[in-house]
């Protein structure tokens, strides 16, 4: 044990001292003019550093530099600063002078992706004759030829010509990769914009055998949580794969084999982008769950309790930011085309549960078409083709919807509606305005429907017992079969609604049941929530008593009219004159018949004074 414990000493000894000599027989900063040449030469960028290099020996032989920088040709500022670069390099090339690095490492660095770092050429640089410009050379490979990279707790800022500046924090990275071009890349970081944190993690193979022709990457983790302002009150995380693919020749960007969760919804397809002036998007997607109320805070209305809970925990509002307003023309539109497909077998969207959700839209740099959009809402089913066209300004939206047998209460419910009206919807109409939004639909759109509500139930308010009420309290001979019920049920009701800038009007209302008919026609505020509607309502039965008199109930529309604001709706009947009239014409109907038969009659003269009275 002695002898094996002294010949590892001796060989320790040895290695210090061969590294040793070695650090004193080559100074790093012989490689200093190399390494800024081989990176032009590869990268056409400046490599800047600043200070002397040295030596760094244990655990692993490398070279250490103070800050450094790398700038492209032309730009006024540099791509890439760190506080300090570490270079881990092999350590017999060194004692042939030759600098072979297996890992850069980078610590505290910033890279800035914006306008300022983009290579430009000079103004009085020499312009080559038209026609002889020399072909790029795409036949070169990945000019990245280290083994190993390492970026820790550094900073990416990101900007678009014309667009706000988006920064990346903490960045953790860690590339490997092999002889074939072949990399595996494991990133964390954190993303702040507009008071909002997203924590992400990603691991990833990327394949740049084929660069710059084509670049290939798995992703096969990328976690994400997403926190802040106008977001629920725990964020939206989850996770995501998929297969990319970029195809330089016709900046191609296809997207495969994607699978994305957020919170409990998900969603799997794949998707392709075409990087011209103005992009060419293709969407193909599909879900069994798209939970749209735990992912936008605002769109959470309903009276489900689970939903209840989250409306009361508090959320932070959007920031305003002062140098735009909301853009509701959206002009965003006219600068690109697309083709998406959407198909859900669940979405849940302001406590609605819809099932089998299908949509196909199209948009032409402005021209957005829905040709497709309709789902299944309890045993109802509804349609939403439309179109938006913001080629022009203002912007001009119609849809054209068929609803048919939905149930009215869960609509109402779900737009914060107090009328406690139910029934299956059938509707089918067109309505236009300039903004897409609920808020907008009540205040500014206009358009035309035709309604139908079968087995109607209005709760609140009961017109069979307010009439026949109203009859008994004035009339002794007749009573009504008592009726504890505060509501009105139909049958069947139809009307034409138009709207027009927040006011909905209803013309030719007709409605039936077993116990009473109606017709009609009233005006709804949308905006300010009330109601002026007039009705003429026939009570069919529920009578008791002198049977004449029911027979001409039975056959007397009673005006009612029902109005004010749509939590505390007031009425007022007129059965008295309703009777009277009904009288009176019943009177002229019996006094005309007898001056048919007797014409020549002396009394007939009196009988038309009469009539003329009446």
């Amino acid at each position: 044990m002695k002898r094996f414990l002294t010949t590892l000493m001796i060989l320790l000894v040895v290695l210090i001292a061969g590294l040793s000599a070695l650090v004193l027989l080559v100074n790093p900063n012989d490689f200093r003019a190399y390494m800024v040449r081989q990176v032009e030469s590869r990268s056409g960028y400046q490599l800047n550093l600043d200070g002397p290099l040295r030596w760094h020996v244990w655990p692993q032989l490398s070279i250490l530099s103070g800050r450094m920088s790398l700038t492209a040709l032309g730009a006024s500022q540099p791509l890439l600063t760190a506080e300090n670069m570490r270079l881990d390099v092999a350590l017999i090339p060194l004692i042939s002078h030759q600098l072979k690095v297996h890992q850069v490492m980078l610590k505290g660095a910033v890279i800035q992706l914006t306008p300022q770092t983009e290579e430009r050429r000079a103004k009085d640089a020499p312009v080559g004759p038209s026609g002889n410009i020399p072909e790029p050379d795409e036949t070169r490979g990945w000019s990245f030829d280290i083994a190993k990279l390492k970026v820790a707790d550094s900073v990416l800022v990101f900007q678009h010509t014309g667009d706000e500046q988006i920064t990346v924090r903490n960045i953790n990275l860690q590339m490997e990769q092999n002889e074939k071009k072949q990399a595996h890349i494991e990133l964390s970081s954190r993303i702040n914009r507009d008071q909002r944190d997203m924590n992400m993690s990603l691991v990833a193979d990327l394949n740049a055998a084929d660069y710059p022709q084509q670049l290939s990457a798995t992703i096969s983790k990328f976690n994400y949580q997403l926190q802040g302002a106008d977001l629920p009150a725990n964020g939206i995380s989850g996770t995501s794969s998929m297969t990319a693919r970029w195809i330089e020749p016709e900046r191609r960007l296809e997207l495969s084999q994607l699978q994305l969760t957020a919170n409990d919804s998900d969603l799997q397809g794949s998707a392709s982008v075409v990087l011209e002036e103005k992009p060419q998007w293709v969407l193909n997607l599909r879900s069994n769950k798209l939970n749209l109320d735990a992912l936008v805070a605002a769109n959470a209305v309903t009276n489900t309790q689970a939903v209840q809970r989250a409306q009361q925990q508090p959320t932070l509002p959007r920031p305003i930011i002062a140098s735009g307003i909301e853009d509701t023309t959206y002009q965003n539109l006219r600068g690109f085309s697309a083709q998406v497909n959407l198909a859900a077998s669940s979405v849940r969207w302001r406590g609605l549960n819809f099932t089998d959700v299908q949509s196909a839209m199209t948009n032409q740099y402005g021209l957005m078409t829905v040709s497709e959009l309709t789902g299944n809402l309890g045993r109802g089913s509804m349609s939403f083709p439309g179109e938006l066209d913001v080629r022009n300004n203002p912007p001009q939206l119609t849809f054209h919807p068929k609803v048919d047998n939905i149930e009215i209460g869960q609509i109402l419910t779900a737009f914060d509606y107090p009328i406690a009206l139910s029934g299956l919807l059938s509707m089918e109409g067109e309505f236009n305005g300039d903004k897409l939004n609920a808020d907008a639909f009540r205040r500014s759109w206009q358009g035309d429907a035709s309604i139908t509500l079968s087995n109607s139930t209005m709760q609140g308010m009961n017109f069979q017992q307010l009439i026949q009420q109203a009859v008994t309290r004035s009339n002794s001979d007749v009573q009504a079969k008592q009726n504890f019920d505060n509501v009105t049920t139909l049958d069947n009701l139809t009307a034409q609604a138009r709207l027009n800038n927040g006011n909905l009007e209803l013309k030719k209302m007709e409605g039936k049941s077993s116990m009473l008919e109606l017709t009609g026609q009233g005006s709804l505020d949308l905006v300010k929530q009330q109601c002026d509607t007039r009705f003429n309502v026939t009570v069919l039965g529920g009578w008791e008593g002198d049977s004449k008199l029911i027979e001409v109930l039975k056959t007397t529309p009673i005006p009612l009219r029902v109005y004010g604001p749509w939590q505390k709706l007031n009425y007022s009947l007129q059965v008295d004159q309703a009777l009277r009239k009904q009288l009176q014409g019943e009177a002229k109907r019996r006094l005309n018949d007898w001056l048919d038969k007797h014409k020549d009659s002396n009394n007939s003269k009196d009988v038309k004074e009469l009539l003329k009275q009446l």
